[in-house]
């Protein structure tokens, strides 16, 4: 394979979704002299924003702590649909001139780390026909989520055959699906299905939303009156660090008395969706889970949109456990017949860290699920890696935003002391079961076996305490010991960069 045309960078960015492009502001800002690229495997930006398509896709986190720490968000809704969300990315990309940097239909497939010039050099699949290209960089910064973006979790359920309508998974919405005057059956419980029931209740004949357990949730308003107001008062940076703080601090308190205390969280939310649905809706079979708040994620109903559904008789709601399908729709194990003429599967997603890349060092393949998770972003024995991760309990870009400030901080103190590589050492290092994201959800339990492992003491603890991370990522020392630095024994002469094109746009 010709190597002539081999490109050079000091970081290769992978996606241009809301990490990827958060990536790209701090590096431009705190690391002015780098080069780098983004590197997106789809056609657009926006990740998950641009990839799901089903009806009333939407945030299921305030966007003043889902926004960026550097750009206001100033949408009225604080709740909001996916348009909004890509216009906002889209804005963002703009005001930091990242158009030329983002490679679109560029999808990594493998990354292999060389000792002796301290550097990566990855393989793309470019293009539509997929041809490999090769570039080199020094640093890899994967921002590519968690979840596999051309697979999702869809188990295979009897009898499906036997029913005549269309099988739909939400991650894969057709375009051109008709569901007016049709029976829709959700099967799922999660914040997808939540999204769904009150999003196609008014076109559909009926929607029936069919759990096999309950999932709690609870009603907020779309709109942060006080942000509202804070934004016709105050200049729009300032109302938005104080909602911003506001609501970190309320959200760090309502998930630390949910594990505290329980059994006050749970009769909390149980009285709050009682309220919702009136005094006579029986909430004990459908909306009382087995497991403790916070276990799995709670689920966010907008202006209470998810209950107001099921009051006004357009959705209702079944706890069961799944026979057959059939030709009139789903029977359930006990008897019961639930009718359909479109059945959705919301079953959930394919768990996956960085996309799926194949990670060789020094010619050894890496096996994710045998390393050791530092910091929640960085991995044992892999060196000059990171990938953008967030919170299961709160908004992901808090923790992306301060990833991508720790990686400034990484390549600043690396030029500083003349090192080319720094790399998580784990000797010793006493590991846990449990999962990276503090969750039993089932997206993530099905993954456990290929997730890599973390310790039970910092920093090989994945915290999910923003005010925690923030210590550990921006103000703590970062030669502690574990996270060793040195030098290339030969590093190599970079291969002169061919210049952006200006078809890499947005």
């Amino acid at each position: 394979m010709p190597r002539t045309s081999i490109e050079h960078f000091d970081v290769l960015i992978v996606g241009a979704g809301i990490s990827g492009i958060g990536a790209g502001h701090h590096l431009q800002k705190n690391c002015p002299g780098k080069s780098f690229a983004i590197l997106e495997g789809r056609d657009s930006h926006g990740g998950t924003w641009d990839l799901f398509r089903y009806p009333g896709i939407r945030s299921d986190s305030d966007m003043y702590t889902f926004g960026y720490s550097f750009k206001p968000w100033t949408n009225p809704k604080s709740i909001a649909a996916a348009q909004p969300i890509l216009d906002y990315l889209g804005e963002a990309i703009c005001e930091n001139n990242l158009q030329k940097k983002i490679r679109f239909n560029h999808q990594l497939k493998k990354a292999s780390w060389d000792n002796a010039s301290a550097s990566w050099t990855v393989e793309i699949a470019c293009g539509e026909d997929r041809p490999t290209v090769i570039m080199r960089c020094n640093f890899l910064f994967m921002c590519t989520g968690y979840f596999n973006y051309s697979q999702a979790y869809r188990p295979d359920f009897l009898g499906e055959k036997d029913f005549p309508g269309p099988i739909i998974h939400p991650q894969f919405w057709p375009d051109d699906l008709d569901y007016h005057n049709k029976r829709v059956l959700i099967i799922g419980s999660g914040a997808t299905a939540v999204t769904l029931v009150p999003n196609m209740a008014d076109k559909a004949a009926h929607i029936t939303l069919l759990q096999r357990s309950p999932t709690y949730m609870y009603a907020r308003p779309s709109e942060d009156l006080l942000a509202n107001n804070l934004r016709a008062l105050l200049p729009d940076k300032i109302a938005y660090r104080l909602t911003r703080i506001k609501n970190i601090i309320i959200g760090l308190f309502q998930f630390t008395l949910a594990t505290k205390l329980p059994w006050f969280a749970k009769k909390w939310l149980l009285h709050k969706i009682k309220k919702s649905l009136g005094a006579n809706y029986d909430v004990t079979s459908n909306f009382t889970p087995r497991y403790n708040p916070w276990d799995q994620r709670v689920c966010l109903v907008p202006d209470g949109d998810f209950f107001d559904s099921i009051k006004g008789g357009k959705a209702s709601i079944e706890t069961g456990l799944i026979d057959r399908f059939t030709e009139s729709g789903i029977l359930l194990t006990s008897g019961k017949l639930l009718p359909a003429d479109i059945i959705v599967c919301a079953t959930g997603l394919k768990m996956e860290i960085m996309s799926g890349v194949s990670l060789f060092v020094d010619g050894k393949p890496i096996n994710l699920a045998d390393t050791i998770s530092y910091k929640g972003f960085m991995y044992s024995g892999i060196p000059n890696l990171a990938s953008s991760f967030g919170y299961s309990n709160a908004s992901w870009t808090l923790k992306s935003d301060l990833i991508g400030e720790y990686v400034c901080r990484l390549l600043t103190h690396m030029d500083k002391t003349g090192n080319d590589y720094c790399i998580p050492t784990a000797q010793g290092v006493v590991t846990t079961d449990a999962a990276m994201m503090n969750l039993k959800s089932g997206y993530i339990l099905r993954a456990m076996q290929q997730l890599p492992k973390q310790g039970i003491n910092n920093p090989w603890r994945t915290l999910h305490n923003y005010l925690q991370d923030i210590l550990l990522l921006r103000y703590l020392r970062l030669e502690d010991g574990v996270l060793r630095f040195g030098k290339a024994p030969a590093a190599q002469q970079p291969i002169t960069s061919q210049p952006y094109g200006s078809d890499h746009g947005v």
